[in-house]
């Protein structure tokens, strides 16, 4: 068992590393994916986030029950935060998408997605229809049901209590609700029955348990009459892991969300309770329906050779079933249904490839192209066993085709060929699909109904190499891979791309002009293919100007860059717009950004979204210039600050030290810092003892749960789950007279217009008499919430504890938010007497 326990480990540890990585395929693999082929049945599990999945039970359906079992997450987590870079929004969104698949790959469920786009925290599902388009969602919902035709719907949370969790979570099981029924009905969304047919679930399930009763006690003293309980702890021998251990490893791949956790052993129950359908007699979701191949119309045949491949499986040499697997695959090509015959085709070409031993390798020795450049296409062919294996012909969507081949593939030698093929104009670029059009706050535009649902945009490049076995023939397909050896990695497989011509961005996500004084503004255009010659121009807001209107561009090596600049002057008064750079090739217009998202377990991401840039003319006064800034989970405040003037200066938490800290005029914590830097309870007594001598410290918002120590501040606080979801929700100002409203810039309502995704989050809800209260807000139906602005004078400085969301005001460019952030770090020049802080 320890040997089975090493290599699935290590398999599983290597794939999601280096998902792109062809597939080793051990002999328990290769009896587990037989086990899978034999069952015929399906489970979707429905949420609305990344991370919001029950990997246990994902993992359980998967390989323990063996049903083709997916997840439907409504949104990418747009609106979460990171905790391992800077990516936040749509960048946040690809990062998330990219560690769900990695952790669908290994605990083999499938991945699916609505166009819902996560714009924040929502309290209520009336809140979160507000911003999503429930009509086009729920048919996002009744499309992948249709495609993936569940036999069991699980709802992850309960869609009969609006109001008691995040509306999201709420809402998709609404949805899901509401599909049940929906989804066999032809009147709805008919435009998609010329693609799917109708299709109805057997039951659904809420994946409830004792923390949705409100205590382990309630829970145990409920009516548990429509309540299913599983045993999902169970062990696979021939695996030498537990399901609990395969969950762990899986919803350890939501790093950016700081959900590593540790892998469990023994008893795992699980509770379901029946929302629509029968319920089972026994602990059996799939009791009656037809689970065996008898389901479908001429599977009897099938089963009866299937079944005897699994039950005498030859783990020392699986290509003695060859012979059994290929008449099996025969009879599932005359297979009338299609949903079964194409999905069992895959599962059952999988296991005869793994089973002849044939290594397949499509790859290119470069990471991407442009439509209309040659590639050199390298496909690599090993027989490992002594079957009779022979190459028919290679071709690839319309790229090439290479026929007339009768080329026996010998034993154990590598067979390679190499096919230079130009790229049609017409490939289709394979960066996230749904960010290729600009969407909405709460929806993301796709236009092209097939991509709807999929977790990412398909290869551009799909390879066909047409064999035969032992006389059967099969088509392998392939998508084209990056295959790079490094000497620190050595064999490395990323995605191969298709990418415009040129590329062109502004180096700043925001500029900010203080004044109406002209800036400089920073062209990077990037060449993707040799011998750019082209112009460049910038399109600015009305009101602003830019000279030169246009300047020439020439890149003469793809890859290499070239740096334009422009100089942007605001008007008098202040504005808000964006600022976008064209680059015009003959009659080719390019407006694509290219941003690059690399992180060992994810395969490298290259995004393309519209080229923009947000600009502000603020009329913005500050005091002080150096600011110290202590790094928490992950944020762009330094930059932001950098735009208005101050010179911030990045503090090793490790190396504070009383007189290091005495350049600074202001020293700001990051986001989370006291939940992730474990240094800072340590240093704390220096940042305090800072503040007493004169200094001012900012600590931004932290969440209540995993913090490093309870003393955040010199005096007492207490930090809750309060925050405040609508961005227009109205703010009352508590203390007028405060510093912080009235130096140097006065802070007015108007400064509280325009904010993105929210107010401000975590908020303290108890407090020390020293802090005093600056802001009052609440969401719809809600008391007010007082803690959103803390200030207290301590010794001769101030100390100041916000949940307000400036990690996101301020990258957006919201005028206000600038402002007060500039008070608060000039608080400590202030004339205004200190009696002015209570206290």
């Amino acid at each position: 068992m320890h040997k089975f326990f090493a290599v699935f480990c290590t398999c599983i540890l290597f794939i999601s590393s280096y998902s792109q990585t062809p597939k080793h395929d051990t002999s328990s693999d290769i009896y587990n994916k037989v086990q899978k082929l034999n069952f015929l049945g399906t489970v979707l599990y429905v949420a609305a986030h990344p991370d919001d999945e029950n990997t246990t039970l994902i993992s359980y359906f998967s390989n323990s029950i063996n049903a083709r079992t997916g997840y439907l997450s409504l949104t990418r987590g747009d609106g979460g935060q990171n905790l391992i870079g800077t990516e936040l929004r749509e960048s946040l969104g690809v990062l998330r998408t990219q560690e769900l698949l990695a952790a669908r790959r290994i605990d083999g469920g499938e991945q699916f997605f609505s166009r819902a786009n996560d714009f924040g925290f929502s309290k209520h599902p009336d809140e979160t229809l507000d911003f999503w388009n429930k009509e086009e969602v729920l048919s996002d919902v009744i499309w992948v049901m249709r495609k993936f035709r569940p036999d069991v719907i699980i709802n992850r949370f309960d869609h009969r209590t609006p109001g008691t969790t995040h509306g999201h979570h709420t809402t998709s099981a609404m949805l899901s609700f509401e599909a049940f029924n929906k989804v066999a009905d032809k009147n709805v969304y008919p435009d998609q029955l010329d693609v799917v047919d109708t299709w109805q679930p057997k039951r659904m399930f809420f994946n409830t348990s004792w923390w949705f009763y409100g205590s382990q006690e309630k829970f145990d003293k409920a009516d548990k009459s429509k309540l299913l309980t599983i045993d999902a702890g169970v062990y696979y021998p021939e695996m030498g892991i537990s399901n609990g251990e395969i969950a762990a490893l899986s919803r350890s791949q939501h790093k950016c969300q700081g959900f590593g956790t540790s892998g469990t052993r023994g008893e795992r129950l699980e509770y379901l309770e029946l929302i629509e359908g029968s319920m089972p007699s026994e602990n059996n979701l799939f009791e009656g329906i037809n689970t065996t191949w008898t389901r479908v119309k001429g599977g009897k045949e099938i089963g009866k050779i299937l079944n005897k491949v699994e039950e005498n499986f030859d783990f020392k040499h699986p290509e003695n079933h060859l012979d059994d697997l290929l008449k099996a695959y025969s009879l599932i090509e005359a297979l009338e249904d299609p949903y079964w015959r194409n999905y069992k085709l895959k599962e059952i070409k999988d296991i005869i490839i793994a089973c002849s031993g044939l290594y397949v390798n499509v790859t290119s020795n470069t990471p991407y192209a442009t439509r209309g450049e040659q590639v050199s296409i390298n496909i690599e062919l090993t027989n490992r066993t002594q079957q009779d294996i022979q190459l028919k012909a290679i071709t690839s969507n319309g790229i090439f085709e290479k026929k007339g081949y009768s080329e026996k593939i010998s034993f154990n030698t590598s067979t390679n060929y190499t096919i230079k093929a130009s790229l049609p104009e017409s490939l289709s670029y394979n960066s996230p699909y749904w960010l290729m059009d600009e969407g909405t706050l709460g929806m993301y535009k796709v236009t092209d109904r097939n991509l709807r649902g999929l977790p990412e945009t398909p290869n551009p490049i799909i390879t066909q190499i047409e064999i035969s076995i032992n006389g059967k023939s099969i088509s392998i397909t392939k998508p084209l891979l990056f295959k790079d050896v490094t000497p620190d990695k050595g064999e490395n497989y990323q995605p191969f791309y298709i990418l415009p011509k040129v590329t062109a961005s502004i180096d700043k996500d925001v500029i900010i002009f203080s004044d109406e004084a002209t800036k400089n503004v920073q062209v990077v255009v990037k060449a993707d293919e040799n011998n750019i010659n082209g112009n460049v121009s910038l399109q600015v807001p009305d009101g602003w100007k830019v000279s030169p209107s246009s300047t020439p561009v020439s890149i003469a090596n793809r890859n290499d860059i070239k740096t334009l600049t422009f100089k942007v002057t605001p008007p008098s008064k202040e504005s808000v717009g964006t600022i976008t750079p064209i680059v015009q090739l003959g009659n080719e217009i390019f407006d694509m950004a290219l941003k690059v998202i690399d992180y060992d377990h994810i395969p490298k991401q290259y995004v393309l979204m519209p080229s923009k840039t947000r600009v502000a003319r603020l009329n913005i006064e500050k005091e002080g210039n150096h600011i110290g800034y202590i790094a928490g989970a992950g944020d762009k405040i330094p930059e932001s600050l950098n735009e208005i003037g101050y010179f911030v200066s990045v503090v090793n938490p490790d190396t504070i030290t009383a007189k290091g800290l005495q350049q600074f005029d202001a020293v700001v914590i990051g986001i989370r810092a006291y939940n992730v830097v474990n240094t800072l309870q340590y240093k704390q007594a220096i940042l305090e003892d800072y503040v007493s001598q004169g200094g001012t410290v900012i600590a931004q918002y932290n969440t209540n749960r995993g913090l490093i120590t309870d003393h955040l501040a010199p005096y007492e606080i207490s930090l809750s789950r309060d925050r405040v979801t609508d961005e227009n929700a109205e703010v009352t100002i508590l203390d007028p007279d405060n510093p912080v409203l009235n130096f140097p810039n006065k802070i007015t309502q108007k400064d509280f217009e325009g904010w993105t995704q929210e107010r401000g989050l975590y908020f303290p809800d108890k407090w020390a008499k020293e802090f005093t209260p600056v802001l009052s807000m609440h969401d719809k139906g809600e008391t007010d919430k007082k803690g959103s602005l803390l200030v207290a004078k301590y010794g001769k400085g101030y100390y100041i504890y916000t949940g307000l969301s400036f990690f996101r005001e301020l990258p957006a460019g919201v005028p206000g938010a600038f402002k007060l952030f500039s008070n608060l770090i000039s608080v400590g020049k202030s004339n205004v007497k200190a009696n002015n802080i209570k206290g």
